[in-house]
C-alpha cells in the first residue's frame, strides 16, 4: 500500500515537471513568436526613401501643416525633395489626383468623397478641418441663425456645402430657408465678401480664414470708411451642436492619400503623423504658423492665418474614427444633394486603415 502511494506521487511530480516543461517550451514560442512579430512590424515601418513628394493644398486653413512640414523639414528623411503645391479651382485638384500629380492632397470631405466614387484610386488618411463656417454680419446682437429673419444674406457656392448646411440648420430652428430669408447667392466666397465689404448686403456666411481676411481689412484704410465695424456672428458649428445635440463640430476637410501612394501603409502612416504633429505645432504656434504658411499661400496674410487658427475647433481624427461623423454628414448631403458625394456614402475601402485608431 505505501509503494503503491509512493509510486501515485511520483507520478504525479512527473506530471507536474512535465506541464512546468510544457508551459515553458510554450512561453518560450510565445516570446519568439512576439519577437518575429515585432522585427517584421519594425522592418515594416521602415519607410524607403523617395526622391520626391508632393503635398498638396488650397488656400484654406487644412493646407497650413502642410506648409508647416515642408519648411520645418518633417519628411527629409523619406524623401530627398518635398513640396507644397496649391490648388486653387476644381480643374487644378482633378488635375493633381487623376492624374496623381501628387501623394498627400488636402480636400474637402465630400470632394474626396465624390472622387472616389467615381473611381480614382484614393483613401481618406484623416479629418483634420471641423468647423470653418461663421455668419459675418454688421449687427453685434444676432446670437443665432433665427435672429436673421426677414435678411438679406450673401452665401457662396448655391446647392453646395455652405448652402446646404446654412439651409439644413435653419430648418432644424423651424424656418423656411427660402422664404424666410433673402439670399443672394454668389459664385465664389470672395465674391460674397466683397459684397459684404462694399455694404452691397449686410450679412454673409463665409469660411475661414476669408473670414479673418474680410475682418482684418475692414479695419483698415480706406475700407474701413465704406466698411467699418463688421462683426463674427453666428459660428456654424456650434449651432450644429446645438440644434442636433452633438459634438459643436462638422467634418469639412481632411488629408487624401492618392494612387500607388495609399498602397504603402509604412509611408500613409509616417505622413499622416507628421501631418497630425504639424496640425497640433500650428494651433500652438499660431503667429508663427501663419507667418509659415503666409509663404507658401500668398492669397493670405501672416495675420488672418493666425486670427483664423486661434478660433476654428482644434479636434482631429484618423479616417476610422471619424467615420461615424462623417457618415451622418455624407447622410446629409445625399438627402439634399446626391452628386456632392458622388450620389452614394463610400464604402470600406474609402477609410485608410494604415493609420489605426488609438486604443
Amino acid at each position: 500500500m505505501q509503494t503503491y502511494a509512493q509510486s501515485d506521487t511520483s507520478t504525479k511530480l512527473k506530471a507536474k515537471a512535465l506541464a512546468r516543461s510544457l508551459l515553458a517550451g510554450v512561453t518560450m514560442l510565445t516570446c519568439l513568436s512576439l519577437s518575429a512579430q515585432a522585427a517584421t512590424e519594425n522592418k515594416t515601418a521602415e519607410v524607403a526613401k523617395r526622391d520626391k513628394l508632393v503635398l498638396a493644398g488650397p488656400s484654406a486653413t487644412v493646407s497650413l501643416p502642410l506648409t508647416h512640414m515642408v519648411e520645418s523639414g518633417a519628411l527629409k528623411d523619406i524623401a530627398d525633395n518635398v513640396e507644397f503645391v496649391l490648388w486653387n479651382n476644381p480643374d487644378q485638384l482633378r488635375a493633381l489626383t487623376l492624374d496623381k500629380k501628387a501623394d498627400f492632397v488636402a480636400m474637402p470631405t465630400n470632394v474626396a468623397a465624390n472622387l472616389y466614387n467615381r473611381g480614382v484610386p484614393l483613401q481618406l488618411a484623416n479629418v483634420s478641418t471641423w468647423g470653418i463656417l461663421w455668419m459675418v454680419s454688421r449687427d453685434p446682437d444676432l446670437k443665432t441663425l433665427a435672429d436673421f429673419k426677414g435678411q438679406e444674406i450673401a452665401i457662396p457656392f448655391r446647392a453646395d456645402m455652405p448652402d446646404i448646411i446654412f439651409s439644413y440648420l435653419t430648418e432644424k430652428s423651424g424656418l423656411d430657408p427660402h422664404k424666410d430669408f433673402k439670399i443672394r447667392y454668389s459664385a465664389t466666397p470672395m465674391d460674397a465678401m466683397q459684397q459684404l465689404v462694399m455694404r452691397q448686403v449686410d450679412h454673409a456666411l463665409l469660411a475661414e480664414p476669408a473670414i479673418s481676411m474680410a475682418l482684418r481689412k475692414t479695419g483698415s484704410f480706406p475700407l474701413s470708411v465704406v466698411a467699418p465695424d463688421l462683426y463674427r456672428s453666428v459660428d456654424l458649428q456650434k449651432e450644429w451642436g446645438r440644434l442636433q445635440e452633438t459634438e459643436a463640430r462638422i467634418p469639412q476637410a481632411g488629408m487624401v492619400v492618392i494612387g500607388e501612394t495609399r498602397l504603402d501603409d509604412a509611408l500613409v502612416d509616417r505622413l499622416e503623423k507628421a501631418y497630425a504633429q504639424s496640425s497640433r505645432w500650428c494651433f500652438d504656434n499660431a503667429q508663427a504658423c501663419g507667418e509659415i504658411a503666409a509663404k507658401y499661400i500668398p492669397a493670405l496674410t501672416s495675420e488672418a492665418i493666425s486670427d483664423a487658427v486661434a478660433v476654428i475647433p482644434q479636434h482631429y481624427a484618423v479616417a476610422q474614427d471619424a467615420r461615424p461623423e462623417l457618415e451622418q454628414f455624407y447622410t446629409l448631403l445625399h438627402s439634399r444633394q446626391p452628386a456632392l458625394i458622388g450620389n452614394k456614402l463610400p464604402d470600406d475601402g474609402f477609410y485608410s486603415t494604415a493609420t489605426k485608431p488609438a486604443p
